[in-house]
């Protein structure tokens, strides 16, 4: 495995507020289209390292294998991180790629420009998984084909769970376990904590609540769309983050990236980390003894969340459109699914994947891994909508000003609800 480039980490960028107006007509069903009859494909792929080295030797084959097609994935000069000031810039300027790398907590803004393609009838996900699916389907229509698939799960260190006369957490925890075990996992006096969350208010810091919220009854917004759905359920899950910071066994990093965080946790001084599988790569390099477990709950059922990226079509002509999409189906079937995912460091995309030899023998490799996909089974999406960024800037200032010490959780979670119903009451 190798650790996605994309990973500052699944940010929610600014929301695409130029998006509707951007570019009005798609082009003509010729264009693109080579006097050899050859379709050229221009591909953003956003990767780097040994990301990049993989999707440009599977671009590279299909190019060989499918002749009346030809993918160039230069990538667009930019990473995915930066992938949606570049494309917005594109669609701004009539200049656009046939195929983008985009953060599924964009893809709702994203869509509010009409040159991105709907891929409803052109596309079958009913092999992917449910989270995957969730992600690119947008007011009930695919805007999108899922590119990369991760979990959210908990890794432990194991020394330090033997030091503390631990022993090693199963499936099934509660908060109130993880809770008590990140107590007595903490030692102020070789500065280990129990565990630690990112405390700057991003993506970072929010995506890690949702599952709790869930969990208990909650949702992101109410089911009529109209106001926030956590109102009733926030404070009790603030409140685990509060008894955290109160018992002093939780590490705030206060850095973008949960860099520090996990520093601490690589270094060997913290016990517990939410996490996905991008960061195995890394604890492998340490040669940190670990173990992967899924996340604790409060009523002992599993869930968790997902943070799929997908690869948005972008309309350049029914001819190219007809060919990305072509490209795309390609490029996520199994027999190439398995080699991004194991190179290019996704979970798989399919069940029909997961079920691979190549992936069984990639996933009984690496400790813990397969933990990770066995919580797609039970994992959940931040919701398509375009509100969403806004509402989790908002969630994101109440955890830190829990995190911190700053505000009651129903200090924050009231300044928040009220915040965000505002953001909803507009029609978007």
């Amino acid at each position: 495995m190798s650790s996605p480039s994309r990973r500052d980490i699944l940010r929610a960028a600014a929301v695409l507020a130029a998006a509707g107006t951007l570019g009005a007509c798609g082009k003509s069903g010729d264009e693109g289209v080579g006097a050899d009859g050859v379709v050229t494909i221009d591909f953003w792929h956003g990767q780097v390292d040994t990301g990049k080295k993989a999707i440009d030797a599977l671009v590279k084959e299909f190019n060989q294998s499918h002749p009346k097609i030809k993918v160039v994935g230069g990538g667009g000069g930019v990473t995915a991180d930066s992938m949606l000031q570049k494309v917005t810039a594109g669609l701004a300027a009539g200049s656009y790629p046939d195929v983008a790398y985009i953060f599924g907590s964009d893809l709702a803004s994203m869509t509010r420009s009409p040159q991105v393609a709907d891929l409803t009838s052109a596309v079958d996900l009913k092999d992917n998984w449910p989270a995957a699916r969730d992600a690119v389907t947008v007011k009930g229509k695919v805007r999108a084909i899922p590119a990369l698939l991760d979990s959210l799960c908990v890794v432990y260190n194991k020394k330090l769970f033997a030091a503390a006369g631990l022993s090693a957490p199963k499936a099934g925890w509660t908060w109130d376990d993880f809770i008590a075990t990140a107590h007595k996992l903490t030692n102020p006096g070789k500065g280990v904590f129990g565990t630690g969350w990112p405390g700057v208010g991003d993506e970072d810091t929010v995506w890690r609540l949702w599952p709790m919220i869930w969990d208990l009854g909650g949702d992101v917004v109410s089911e009529d769309g109209k106001k926030v759905g956590f109102d009733k359920v926030g404070e009790q899950a603030l409140g685990t983050l509060d008894r955290l910071r109160t018992d002093k066994s939780l590490y705030v990093d206060p850095k973008p990236g949960g860099e520090q965080l996990y520093q601490v946790f690589l270094g060997g001084r913290m016990g517990m980390v939410a996490t996905g599988p991008w960061q195995l790569p890394d604890i492998l390099d340490k040669g940190l003894d670990y173990g992967v477990v899924p996340l604790p709950s409060y009523s002992g059922k599993p869930l968790t969340i997902s943070g799929p990226d997908t690869w948005a079509v972008f309309d350049n002509g029914s001819a190219k459109v007809k060919a990305a999409t072509e490209f795309l189906t390609w490029l996520t079937t199994p027999a190439q699914d398995v080699r991004w995912d194991i190179q290019g460091g996704s979970l798989p995309l399919t069940t029909a994947t997961a079920a691979l030899p190549e992936w069984k023998k990639h996933a009984s490799s690496t400790a813990g891994l397969q933990v990770f996909v066995d919580a797609l089974e039970t994992a959940r999406v931040r919701p398509t909508i375009t509100a969403y960024p806004q509402i989790s800037q908002q969630l994101g200032q109440a955890i830190v000003a829990v995190l911190l010490g700053k505000k009651s959780p129903a200090e924050a979670l009231k300044g928040c609800v009220e915040a965000s119903n505002s953001i909803l009451a507009v029609p978007s």
